[in-house]
């Protein structure tokens, strides 16, 4: 799954034409309110395991591990829309700000058994935790693996029934409960199935020659629906918004969603490992399709391109190279350009009088950062 950048935020109080603003510092104090929720939430689960194994109140320590550390970017697009439509001191929002962050977290987790990852924001994730605890306890290293997978899958899956659970117990009505569950339940659905395309480009089960729109497709699927367009549409229902409000929150959240991944698929050959947690040689060992590669594929260097790509073996010195090549033939531009060309497109949406002005000025803050996140 895509993780947003640290650079990518909620620009501090931003005040439109008329006066209006979206509060950041009341955003600030519900993100807090969010943290503390989670807190408990994972307290409350350690208790209860144990009176298990004690392996299972270790896979809920690492669980709560998991979920330190990130941005809460998706509850900040929820509170964001929520207070910008008007909404006040609602339970409800922060009830549904720490779904958004649980069916994160479980994502996540089975993200990384998917690309065989067993590090995540620079430590040992699930997978690799449990994977030494394994090694160090005498297994051998296929047997600590499948240890580390299971605990992550477990672990992805708890969270993933978490997340509904916790937001069907938001104090509101039946409608507005219903609502919020379908957005959450089409996240949950749009994201499998972009996830898995994202799987088939990357073993060659897909397309044989994956055109670019292929690749938009899986960008968009694993990534928009939960991560921006949801959430968005969930602090606005909370609020009370009709569909006038909705159906350009949620296009910008679509176009947004992909300028992220976009973005992500700059910093997976481009970045800088130590600003951004995350590596520059994973995709490329991983043969990932990304819109960079589905680019290259139609330049005269392709072939020095698919010479390298997807080799585990992979050492960092030739992914430097092959960003060299990427770079050289077009490929980064390409990308930087149609990241700015979805960026614009989604600042565009806002411009109708059912978005208020404050929240409009802010939204157009945060797709802007999307724009130079490697520079």
């Amino acid at each position: 799954m895509t993780q947003l950048h640290p650079q990518t935020r909620i620009p501090e109080r931003e005040t439109a034409g008329d006066g209006t603003a979206v509060d950041t510092a009341a955003i600030d104090a519900d993100l807090r309110k969010v943290e503390d929720r989670l807190g408990r939430y994972f307290a409350d689960r350690l208790h209860a395991a144990a009176g298990f194994d004690p392996a299972y109140r270790r896979l809920w320590a690492s669980a709560r591990e998991a979920a330190d550390g990130g941005k809460r970017i998706r509850p900040r697009f929820l509170l964001t829309a929520h207070r910008g439509l008007g909404g006040g001191a609602d339970d409800a929002a922060i009830t549904a700000g720490v779904a958004y962050e649980l069916l994160h977290t479980a994502f996540l987790l089975h993200d990384d058994v998917i690309d065989g990852d067993t590090i995540r924001r620079g430590r040992p994730n699930v997978a690799g935790a449990f994977a030494a605890d394994a090694t160090a306890r005498g297994a051998d290293a296929a047997r600590g693996r499948r240890w580390g997978e299971a605990g992550a899958i477990l672990a992805g899956d708890l969270l993933l029934h978490a997340a509904p659970s916790v937001l069907a117990r938001a104090d509101v009505d039946e409608w507005t409960r219903e609502r919020l569950l379908d957005i959450l339940d089409h996240g949950v659905f749009v994201t499998a199935a972009g996830e898995l395309s994202d799987v088939a480009l990357a073993e060659r089960l897909g397309p044989a020659h994956p055109a670019l729109e292929d690749v938009l497709a899986m960008t968009e699927h694993k990534t928009a629906a939960y991560s921006v367009s949801g959430p968005l549409m969930t602090g606005a229902v909370l609020a009370g918004a009709g569909e006038d409000v909705l159906t350009p929150l949620a296009e910008f959240g679509r176009l947004v969603g992909i300028a992220f991944q976009l973005g992500d698929d700059l910093l997976g050959v481009f970045g800088a490992e130590d600003v951004t947690g995350k590596s520059i040689v994973s995709d490329l060992r991983q043969g990932k399709e990304t819109s960079l590669i589905a680019y290259a594929r139609g330049t005269a260097r392709w072939q020095e391109v698919a010479h390298s790509l997807g080799r585990g073996d992979l050492a960092p010195g030739e992914a430097g190279r092959l960003a060299t090549v990427l770079e050289e033939c077009g490929a980064r531009r390409f990308v930087e350009r149609l990241l700015e060309q979805h960026v614009e497109s989604a600042v565009a949406v806002l411009a109708t009088p059912s978005i208020p002005s404050g929240l409009a000025e802010t939204l157009t803050g945060v797709a802007r950062s999307c724009i130079g996140r490697i520079a």
